[in-house]
């Protein structure tokens, strides 16, 4: 007898009149302007495209060429080269909007690429998806959007903008994405009242799986592309053979010493170690041991308990307040060092405006921080600010 196969299950048909509502998308005010929507290749970069469109504005799509990877096929970076720039390509072919190429290979080798290297060579945690938004997609690539002629700049960030009126002495608002598990903003914070005003993010009340539903409904060449889930110009490799083929210097080994000062071990190399890291150190102990700092000119990694690698304070350089409004008088906010990383209760002192500057003094037990990371402020869902660590004590 042969056993009877189930049926598959249908798909469930996505409610595309309730995604695409002014509530989930934002408003359709686009008609009579432009909209440029920085492309790729991926998915969500594809609907924030469409959705504009939907939105009644004229799209124009964008790629930037940021970094050319070192394989001939360029698959080792997914969202750089040729294949993401022909997927970008094909969306805006599909979707009926006009599409160009532009060459940032020069501003992001500066900017992103070179920093990353000497950050990380100088024993700190940098975040290039962080300092490309800051120096290459919102600086450079907004002043092509103006050059164009356009309205606004779209792209695929999961996050929102509350749209204030400046004039009247009510800024524009960063807020977290609705979907929690793809929300971006930790990577935004640096953005400006000016930049805020221009700048649209139309998948901010969506999850992930509806950008996915509208992709698939609308027959998007690149609906059921995989995510990218490497730092683009490093690919599959590891970010230690990135950096190491460009500064060899920081593989040499060294101690491990603790809090004391104490050898305990031998690392083959500080790029291959960042702060918080529990596991790879090869030291048998009684208790979990993290790294809590690295000493770039004793060439030595410092490593202890939990408790002694939570931060109580941190010093942060590079301050910048999405509000533009610079507070005299401290503080409450929540504190988030970590790209979707947990929150911390925490005191803010500001520094004088022009020394974008801060303290922050956890009122719990603070996250293990690093040098270079970014460290953003939070209350409730709205973006306050943040900046880069200079000191953790």
């Amino acid at each position: 007898m042969i056993a009877s196969v189930p049926a598959p299950a249908p798909i469930e048909t996505p409610d595309v009149a309730a995604l695409l509502a002014p509530q989930r998308i934002g408003p359709r005010d686009g008609e009579g302007k432009t909209c440029v929507v920085a492309m790729s290749g991926g998915v969500d970069s594809a609907v924030a495209a469409l959705v504009m469109r939907e939105r009644g504005y004229r799209v124009i799509g964008i790629n930037l060429r940021l970094f050319s990877p070192d394989d001939a096929d360029h698959r080792a970076n997914p969202c750089c080269g040729i294949p993401a720039m022909d997927d970008a390509r094909m969306t805006c072919a599909r979707i009926g909007v006009p599409f160009y190429a532009i060459n940032m290979e020069g501003e992001f080798r500066e900017a992103v690429v070179q920093r990353f290297v000497d950050e990380y060579a100088a024993g700190r945690t940098p975040n290039p998806c962080l300092e490309c938004n800051r120096h290459v997609k919102f600086r450079h690539l907004v002043e092509r959007a103006k050059m164009l002629g356009a309205d606004c700049l779209a792209t695929g960030h999961y996050a929102r903008v509350l749209r204030g009126d400046p004039a009247a002495g009510e800024p524009h608002r960063l807020l977290r994405a609705v979907d929690p598990r793809k929300d971006q903003s930790y990577v935004l914070y640096t953005m400006t009242q000016e930049q805020l005003g221009y700048i649209d993010f139309p998948l901010g009340g969506l999850h992930k799986t509806e950008t996915r539903a509208l992709a698939r409904h609308f027959d998007l060449p690149v609906a059921e592309k995989a995510e990218s889930q490497e730092i683009c110009f490093v690919g599959k490799r590891s970010y230690a053979d990135f950096v190491a083929a460009r500064r060899p210097d920081v593989t040499r080994a060294g101690a491990i010493v603790d809090v004391a000062g104490e050898t305990i071990g031998e690392h083959r190399g500080l790029v291959h170690h960042t702060v918080g890291q529990r596991r790879g150190l090869g030291i048998a102990a009684r208790e979990p041991l993290f790294v809590i700092r690295l000493e770039p000119d004793h060439n030595r990694l410092v490593v202890g308990s939990r408790a002694e690698a939570a931060a109580r304070e941190i010093a942060l350089e590079r301050v910048s307040l999405t509000s533009g409004f610079w507070p005299q008088d401290p503080f409450e906010a929540e504190a988030m060092v970590r790209y979707r990383g947990a929150l911390a209760p925490a005191t803010v002192e500001l520094g004088p405006p022009q020394s974008a500057s801060a303290r922050v003094c956890f009122t719990g037990e603070g996250p293990i921080a690093s040098p270079g990371q970014a460290l953003v402020l939070y209350r409730g869902d709205e973006v306050l600010g943040g900046g880069t660590i200079a000191a953790v004590s």
